[in-house]
C-alpha cells in the first residue's frame, strides 16, 4: 500500500483516522429483533453450506465441472457470511461500533470481493447451464474441469485485483471529517465520502465497479437464458422443451434470490427510508447465501441422490453393527 500511495502522489501525508465508527442499525426500533434473525440466518447459511461442500467432496459422481462451480458458491457463500455477519453482530449487540482503519479496510475487502465472487459465480453456472442445453453434445469437450477450475481461478484474480485497487484508492484519502460510517460495515462509498481531499478517483471506482461486478455478469445471465428459451422453441416436443428447462430451475432461483433484491433496493434507494435501506441491503448481503444450498438440495436431482446414498449407507451400517453385536 505505501508503494501504492507513493506512485500516486509524492511527498504528502495522508491523515488516516486510528479508527471508525460504525453506526448503521444503532437506533433503529425493535433491531434487537433483527440481530437474532441475522444469527439464526448465519448458523442455517454455516450448515446448508458446510453440507454442499461436503457432499461434492464425498461423492465422486458429483465431481463435476458444473459442481466445481456449485463447491466455489458454497464456500464463497460460507466465507463471505462468516466474514460479514459475526463482526455485524459484535458490533451492533455488544456495541463494539469502533473499528481500526486497517480492520476496517480489510473488512471491506473480504466482505466486496465474496459479494462480488457471488455474482461471476452465477455467471459461470449460466454458462454452463447454456452450453448443456444448447450444445449437448458437445459438452463435454467445451466444459472441462480444466476449464471450469481456469474460470473460476480468473474471476477469483480479477475481483481480487479490482478490490484492491478500490482499497488502494483509500489509503490516498485524509480524514479530517467526522469518522461516522453510516452502513452497516465497512462500505467503500460511505468511507471515501467522509475524506476532505480529492476523491474523484473513488468516486470512479464507485461509479464503475457495479457495472463490472452487477451489471455485466447479469446481462450474460439474462442473454444466456434468453438464448436458451429461444433454442427451446424450437424443440421438437414440448416436453423435451421443458425436460430442458427443468435444469435450470435451480440455477435461475438462485439467480432471482441474489439479483431481484438488489435491483428493487437500487431502483427504489431514493423513495425508501435510510433504516429500511440499510436493513434492505444486508439483507441482500446475507440472506442469498443461506437460501442458496437450500435451494440446490432441494431442486438438485444429484445431490438429493447423493443424500439419499449416505443415509442408506449409514442405516446399513447400522444394520451391520447391531447385526455384528447379536
Amino acid at each position: 500500500m505505501e508503494l501504492f500511495n507513493a506512485a500516486l502522489e509524492k511527498n504528502i501525508t495522508f491523515m488516516h483516522p486510528p479508527y471508525f465508527i460504525i453506526t448503521g442499525l444503532s437506533g433503529i426500533p425493535n433491531i434487537k429483533h433483527y440481530y437474532v434473525f441475522l444469527f439464526f440466518v448465519y448458523i442455517v447459511s454455516v450448515v446448508g453450506n458446510t453440507v454442499v461442500m461436503a457432499l461434492i467432496y464425498v461423492d465422486h459422481n458429483l465431481r463435476t465441472p458444473k459442481y466445481i462451480a456449485v463447491f466455489n458458491l458454497a464456500f464463497v457463500d460460507l466465507f463471505g457470511n462468516s466474514a460479514l455477519v459475526p463482526k455485524l453482530l459484535d458490533t451492533f449487540m455488544f456495541n463494539h461500533n469502533r473499528i481500526s482503519y486497517n480492520d476496517c479496510l480489510a473488512y471491506l475487502f473480504f466482505c466486496y470481493t465474496c459479494l462480488s465472487m457471488q455474482s461471476f459465480n452465477l455467471a459461470a453456472l449460466s454458462y454452463d447451464r447454456l452450453v448443456a442445453i444448447i450444445f449437448p453434445l458437445h459438452y463435454q469437450v467445451k466444459v472441462t474441469h480444466k476449464f471450469m477450475f481456469s474460470l473460476i481461478a480468473s474471476f477469483w484474480v480479477f475481483i481480487i485485483v479490482a478490490v484492491l485497487i478500490a482499497v488502494g484508492l483509500i489509503t490516498r484519502l485524509s480524514f479530517c471529517k467526522s469518522v461516522i460510517i453510516n452502513s452497516y460495515f465497512c462500505d467503500h462509498g460511505q468511507i471515501y465520502r467522509l475524506s476532505c481531499n480529492d476523491h474523484f478517483p473513488n468516486y470512479v471506482i464507485s461509479c464503475f465497479y457495479p457495472v463490472l461486478i452487477f451489471w455485466l455478469p447479469l446481462l450474460f445471465i439474462l442473454l444466456s437464458y434468453l438464448y436458451i428459451g429461444y433454442a427451446l422453441t424450437k424443440v421438437a416436443t414440448v416436453r423435451e422443451g421443458f425436460k430442458a428447462f427443468k435444469t435450470c430451475i435451480g440455477h435461475l432461483l438462485l439467480v432471482a434470490v441474489y439479483f431481484i433484491p438488489l435491483l428493487i433496493t437500487f431502483t427504489l434507494m431514493e423513495k425508501i427510508h435510510p433504516n429500511a435501506r440499510i436493513i434492505n441491503l444486508s439483507l441482500t448481503s446475507v440472506f442469498p447465501p443461506m437460501l442458496n444450498p437450500i435451494i440446490y438440495v432441494l431442486q438438485t436431482q444429484e445431490i438429493k441422490e447423493s443424500i439419499k446414498k449416505i443415509l442408506n449407507m449409514k442405516r446399513k451400517c447400522k444394520i451391520a453393527v447391531g447385526n455384528a453385536k447379536k
